[in-house]
Order: structure tokens, then C-alpha cells, then sequence
């Protein structure tokens, strides 16, 4: 049986309904238990407006993952977390308990029907990029940061991640 060669995958969370900060540091410890996977480093936990929604402000970070999921198994796991946290979708940009995007998965570009890889909307995204720049500065160019420099962006709070 050969082994798949780990690949380093960047995921983005945020929730903003419930203790958001609890959902996002309970998903961390459920990253770090999926099958063939480690957690290789956590960004801060970030605040930020919703975008393109209403209701409460989010609490956002990025996890870097070691993985020998393929890019598909991956993303069925992140779907798998969201629906054990209590996901629920009545609308597009629906406030949520959890949400797990697959933001990179090593250097591969993936367009399929169910998967976009690299996330198609990250480089417009500040809540995304500066935590990616705090765990991977060598994936986020100095010029995708300065694009988003004037989104509202704050740290959460100081409490260590688990």
C-alpha cells in the first residue's frame, strides 16, 4: 500500500453565531483529529464585520494542516466539522455556527464543480489573508495585503489557542 505524500492545506474559519471564538477553537482540536492529518500552526483569532450579510461580527483564523487527504476527502471532512458544529444554510451568507473554507492545498488549482482551489474570493478578503500572512508569510504577496488594508480587522482577543 503506498502512502500519499503529505501536502500542506490552509483552512479558513470563522463563526458568528453562539461563543464564536469557542466554535472556532473546538473546530482547531477537530482539525487536528481528522484522519492522515496534523495542525501545523494557528493564526490569531480575528474580528470582522460580516461581508455581503448582516448579524454579528465574526471571529476568524487560519490553520495550516499537514495532510494525506486528497484536496475532495479534505473538504468532505471541513463539510463533516460544520455540520457536527451545528451549520445550517437557510441563505446565501447566512450567519453561522462554523465555516470551513479550503483555502490552498499545497500548489494545486483545482476547478471543479464542488471545489475551487485556491479559494476563489481569499485575496479579496482581509479576514483571510492576515492570519494566512501570520502562518505562511511566503503565500501571501505584500500587494494582496496592502489591496485589503482598509477592511476592519481586529484582534479577537489574547487567549492562547488550544
Amino acid at each position: 500500500m503506498t502512502m500519499r505524500p503529505e501536502v500542506t492545506a490552509a483552512v479558513g474559519l470563522g463563526a458568528n453565531l453562539g461563543d464564536a471564538a469557542a466554535q472556532v477553537r473546538q473546530a482547531l482540536v477537530w482539525l487536528g483529529e481528522l484522519p492522515a492529518t496534523r495542525l501545523v500552526a494557528v493564526s490569531r483569532l480575528w474580528r470582522s464585520a460580516p461581508v455581503q450579510a448582516s448579524g454579528p461580527d465574526y471571529c476568524n483564523a487560519v490553520a495550516l494542516l499537514a495532510t494525506r487527504l486528497t484536496a475532495p476527502d479534505l473538504l468532505q471532512a471541513l463539510l463533516a466539522l460544520e455540520q457536527r458544529a451545528g451549520r445550517q444554510r437557510p441563505f446565501r451568507n447566512a450567519p453561522r455556527t462554523l465555516d470551513l473554507d479550503l483555502l490552498l492545498y499545497g500548489q494545486a488549482r483545482i476547478d471543479s464543480p464542488t471545489l475551487t482551489v485556491p479559494h476563489p474570493r481569499m485575496e479579496q478578503r482581509a479576514f483571510v489573508l492576515v492570519p494566512l500572512a501570520e502562518v505562511a508569510p511566503a503565500w501571501v504577496p505584500p500587494a494582496a495585503l496592502r489591496s485589503v488594508a482598509d477592511q476592519s480587522l481586529a484582534p479577537w482577543d489574547d487567549r492562547p489557542m488550544p
